[in-house]
């Protein structure tokens, strides 16, 4: 038995949830991934998994075991990386994880671009407005909006965004348009559920005084381009970064409202588990993006340092 095979062929299957998948993934036989796993636990004189006939799961010595498995087989990926030319020319795939509405109008084109500049880069792109755990899911990357979430993994600033506040015009007509934070208390707010806090949005002004507004949300939603398009109806006041509310407000369905206090930059994190394992892959991808969003023609602010 090969061990750093039988190692790489056990994380699959802890990965992927199956025998099934990570056969198919590996392209083996899944009796061979099986018997691969059966002479590891023989090895070890533990066993690593609890089986049944309809779900996998890892045993407390099984946890730990595939958690040193992961660094030791990054410790080999980064070895053979360093006397090759992955650096130059990154090879693998990319497992990321984004939010859908930036995914889709940011993120996509910037990974189209780097796959035609990387032929021998492949993507496994996972879009979620909920925030993933990279390593249950088994992604190398996440790229986040706003608040940095978990601290067991490592974050760096690529740029930002900025949050603007809309309704649509038939709604300012009726409901009338707000001139401070505060009168926002007394409208239709569509809140977005994976907000650090969905009912209170924060605001600062030209002079940088910062105004927090409470209200209890008329429409609350996980995804931010469907708030947007329900304020296009006329069905509240939205806030969301200018990437998803800008091309609505050029189109003439929104209207931007209180933009004396819109001047705080959002930022976007590229994260991922650890900076001492950072595949190559990983650290072409992150300064590809940096400078793509940097870049005239993306509508997000480039990072401040």
């Amino acid at each position: 038995m090969d061990r750093f095979e039988a190692m790489h062929v056990f994380c699959k299957v802890v990965e992927l949830g199956s025998f099934a998948a990570a056969a198919d993934r590996l392209n083996m036989s899944t009796s061979a991934v099986s018997r691969q796993l059966a002479q590891l636990e023989t090895l070890l004189s533990a066993r690593l998994l609890n089986r049944s006939t309809r779900r996998i799961s890892l045993t407390e010595n099984g946890r730990a075991y595939y958690e040193r498995c992961l660094l030791l087989l990054a410790d080999l990926e980064e070895a053979e990386e360093m006397v090759g030319n992955a650096s130059l020319n990154p090879r693998g795939t990319l497992r990321l994880t984004a939010s859908i509405s930036f995914g889709a109008s940011h993120l996509a084109p910037a990974l189209g671009e780097f796959a035609r500049k990387y032929p021998e880069m492949k993507f496994d792109l996972q879009l979620s407005d909920r925030p993933l755990d990279l390593v249950e899911e088994g992604l190398d990357l996440a790229i986040r909006i706003g608040r940095q979430g978990s601290q067991n993994l490592v974050a760096r600033r690529i740029g930002g965004v900025t949050l603007i506040t809309c309704a649509s015009a038939a709604y300012l007509a009726e409901h009338g348009t707000p001139q401070h934070p505060e009168e926002l208390a007394h409208h239709a707010c569509l809140a977005y559920s994976y907000a650090p806090d969905p009912e209170a949005w924060r605001f600062q002004g030209v002079t940088g005084d910062e105004f927090a507004v409470s209200f209890e949300a008329a429409i609350t939603g996980n995804n931010g381009s469907a708030l947007a398009e329900i304020a296009a109806a006329g069905r509240g006041v939205t806030r969301a970064p200018d990437f998803i509310l800008g091309p609505l407000v050029t189109q003439g369905r929104l209207v931007r409202i209180l933009p004396d206090w819109d001047n705080a930059s959002m930022p976007i994190w590229a994260m991922y588990p650890s900076r001492r394992h950072l595949s190559a892959r990983v650290r072409s991808f992150v300064s590809f993006l940096e400078t793509w969003l940097a870049e005239p023609r993306q509508a997000v602010s480039p990072a401040i340092a």
